[in-house]
């Protein structure tokens, strides 16, 4: 379970990079980043530590293979906690960004393990998307 102020704090950040994205603000973006990766490192292996801080961070990191990297630690702490729904969303993710760095392998590896995971969560979209994807890649 996520600490409820963390969360809206995540969430508050997500928000307002996705506004400063939509407005071309770079310089807002990469302030209201700053203030993402802080938090992140703050709450780092303690009881606040989370997949979706991870997750998010790793969202709007512009450099892909920079992002595989947050993206594989939001995975490792969804893994050591079970949550399938992350699992899903983090490994559908980092396929998209194998398929844009032409890893193709890499890409379909991340989708199966992702859609193992997806078979327990409710989510039909994702499940849809990761299927659609990993047709696409065989």
């Amino acid at each position: 379970m996520m600490n409820t102020k963390l969360y809206k704090s995540v969430l508050e950040l997500a928000g307002e990079l996705m506004n400063a994205a939509q407005q071309q603000d770079q310089a807002s973006f990469d302030s209201l980043y700053v203030q993402l990766k802080a938090l992140c490192i703050e709450h780092e292996n303690t009881e606040k530590d989370h997949p979706v801080q991870w997750e998010t961070l790793a969202d709007f990191t512009d450099e892909f293979a920079d992002a595989l990297l947050i993206y594989e630690k939001a995975l490792a702490k969804a893994t050591a906690i079970n949550a399938k729904d992350y699992m899903s969303s983090i490994g559908y993710a980092m396929a998209t960004m194998h398929v844009e760095l032409g890893q193709t392998d890499a890409a379909i590896a991340c989708l199966q393990t992702a859609q193992v995971s997806a078979n327990k969560i409710p989510d039909k979209a994702l499940k849809a998307e990761i299927a659609e994807l990993l047709d696409t890649l065989k």
